[in-house]
């Protein structure tokens, strides 16, 4: 089986890969003068090396003709979000006025659990996943104490075992037994932690069994997994576009709201982007939204953020969510087949994939807990050129990003960690 690792073997698989030449789209960073070994799209993905093409136009506009940009840009910017409506809403399976895209991603999910999250005396409390992700469980604290509860009380974490995976079954339990009091659910569609990917439509169906609202941050999920959250019925939901999506550090996030929600008009924290177009710059004293996912709008757009991440979402139109997602199932067996090999060879240092599911089943990204040695396996990677991430006490979280990962940078992986591991 060793021969399926070799570098000639994984180099041939690349050959017959249809997507194998996008990644000479991107830029990958260098080790020593060769490309290094990212696995980090998780947290960041890579630059595309045309991911100026619209920025260069946006700036060019406001040399040329300053703030007539607004409405006589090439692309105006007094509507740029719409350019982007229909890649977003095609990435997450969503009607595009379901869509916008704007702000960052805390400052969105801060939005949308205030229009959302409405507690009342007998149902206040808020489901979450365990090993959520701080910056999540920051928002939901505030966001009950907001409203006049206390967080200890208010949020309810799903069962997990020692490393934080949650059984399929304990999901649809902790929402029975807890239905009556439950005003809201609120899960990250694919665990930062453990990678775990959650069954959105199952969640979203029970919970709306018991008429509790749903709602996920799918940082870790677009771009990564298929998404149908308008078939789904998911009441909200969130993402940023910096890590499977490819727009660069910080940058724009993307909201959805079904139309089931946004025709009930809920309450939103409001701004002039978010008023009707026709009288967007008039005198007004009373706020009226748009009749769309627009409406929870606050800011005009932050054009050049927003350019990057066009450039991004034109690579995903091309390809497809149906390819890019068969060639991550490829990538992350292909891995998971590494590291059972080299459990197999190792007489030391053990490596157990906490990442529930198979291949099909799962997201690029795989958690591994390493038995000891934590540290000195993960300072040897990162000295060795390969990008990967560490989370105490003694997990490793790798990610394949099917636009620029190859199986050549898993099998580099492999005949790295065995033969520092058994000289």
């Amino acid at each position: 089986m060793d021969n399926n690792f070799s570098l000639s073997t994984a180099r041939s698989m690349d050959t017959s890969d249809p997507l194998y030449n996008l990644r000479k789209r991107f830029n990958i960073p260098m080790f020593k003068g060769k490309e290094a070994i990212y696995f980090t799209g998780n947290s960041l993905g890579l630059q595309l090396k045309n991911h100026s093409i619209y920025l260069h136009q946006e700036l060019k506009d406001w040399q040329a003709i300053g703030v007539d940009g607004h409405f006589n840009a090439k692309t105006p910017w007094f509507d740029y979000h719409k350019c982007l409506e229909k890649s977003t809403s095609t990435i997450v399976g969503a009607k595009k006025k379901e869509v916008v895209t704007m702000n960052g991603l805390s400052v969105n999910l801060h939005l949308l659990l205030t229009s959302f999250y409405q507690p009342t005396k007998q149902s206040y409390k808020i489901l979450c996943e365990p090993h959520l992700f701080p910056s999540d469980l920051y928002i939901l604290q505030s966001q009950i104490k907001l409203k006049g509860y206390n967080p200890k009380d208010a949020l309810v974490f799903l069962p997990s075992d020692e490393n934080g995976v949650v059984a399929e079954d304990d999901i649809y339990k902790c929402i029975e037994d807890n239905k009556d009091q439950l005003a809201m659910i609120f899960i990250g569609g694919v665990n930062y932690y453990t990678g775990q990917v959650f069954n959105l439509e199952k969640i979203t169906a029970l919970g709306h069994k018991y008429d509790i609202l749903v709602g996920f941050d799918l940082a870790h999920a677009a771009g990564n997994i298929e998404l149908k959250l308008h078939e789904w019925e998911v009441d909200f939901a969130a993402w940023c576009s910096y890590k499977y999506l490819n727009s660069g550090p910080g940058n724009v996030s993307t909201i959805f709201v079904h139309e089931h929600q946004i025709k009930k008009n809920p309450f939103r924290l409001s701004g002039w982007w978010g008023h009707t177009f026709k009288n967007r710059f008039s005198l007004q004293t009373k706020f009226k939204p748009i009749k769309t996912a627009e409406g929870w709008q606050l800011s005009n757009a932050p054009i050049f953020g927003m350019s990057i991440y066009r450039a991004s979402l034109d690579l995903f139109d091309e390809i497809g969510m149906k390819k890019i997602i068969h060639k991550r199932i490829n990538l992350s067996r292909y891995l998971e087949q590494a590291i059972h090999l080299f459990n197999q060879k190792s007489t030391d240092v053990k490596m157990k994939i906490i990442t529930p599911g198979s291949a099909e089943n799962r997201g690029g990204q795989l958690s591994f807990l390493i038995s000891k040695r934590g540290k000195e396996v993960y300072t040897f990677l990162r000295k060795s050129g390969v990008y990967v991430d560490w989370r105490d006490p003694n997990v490793m979280r790798l990610a394949v990003a099917p636009l620029y990962n190859s199986f050549e940078d898993i099998a580099r992986f492999y005949n790295l960690l065995l033969n520092a591991f058994e000289k």
